[in-house]
């Protein structure tokens, strides 16, 4: 009735990405599970994950929050989470992130002012994820070498080196609010006098 389509002939389903927003005025109780976006500007009381095998991106916004654990490959939190944060491939903190919980991670950013109360841990990316991006590599240095590419390697210096580690603060948990050592000698642990 709508379609074009000829006697016969099947049309291919149609695969499009979607949206799902909290309003800042939603409280959700439960467990959450999507494949594609999901930008929290509400409360969550539970759990976020997402589909096996997606390449989800969860976004907390500076008005939302979420009390749970979190599991998604691609996270940007502005907001609270009380609970750990699991990101397979990229997670950023911005400005106004308090995150109170573990944060394990592929690929981490953090902004001046972000605020972590548990440990950052580093997790290497899995033999199928190091395949796939062997491959983009490989066909993006073809792309290049023949001319028709831009490229796409990271400028220095812009913050997406992974952290290792996490600095011991108050009840033995990582506290970083873009504050260094004050001194070499406190940089590599030894007593100040």
């Amino acid at each position: 009735m709508f379609g074009s389509s000829r006697k016969g002939e099947e049309q291919a389903p149609v695969q499009s990405k979607g949206a799902t927003l909290i309003a800042a005025n939603t409280r959700v109780t439960g467990d959450i599970q999507f494949s594609d976006q999901l930008l929290i500007n509400g409360e969550v009381s539970g759990n976020v994950y997402a589909e096996s095998g997606s390449d989800a991106t969860l976004t907390v916004s500076a008005k939302g929050a979420v009390n749970g654990e979190i599991r998604v490959p691609n996270v940007l939190i502005n907001g609270r989470v009380q609970g750990d944060v699991y990101a397979s491939k990229h997670v950023e903190l911005a400005s106004e992130a308090r995150v109170e919980g573990n944060v394990y991670y592929q690929l981490i950013e953090m902004v001046k002012g972000a605020r972590v109360d548990g440990s950052l841990v580093y997790q290497a990316a899995s033999k199928e994820a190091k395949a796939g991006e062997r491959k983009a590599h490989d066909a993006e240095v073809a792309t290049a070498a023949a001319g028709t590419g831009t490229g796409s390697t990271p400028a220095a210096g812009t913050g997406s080196t992974p952290v290792t580690g996490a600095a011991s603060g108050p009840a033995g948990g990582a506290r970083s609010e873009g504050h260094g050592p004050r001194s070499s000698d406190e940089a590599v642990g030894k007593a100040l006098p």
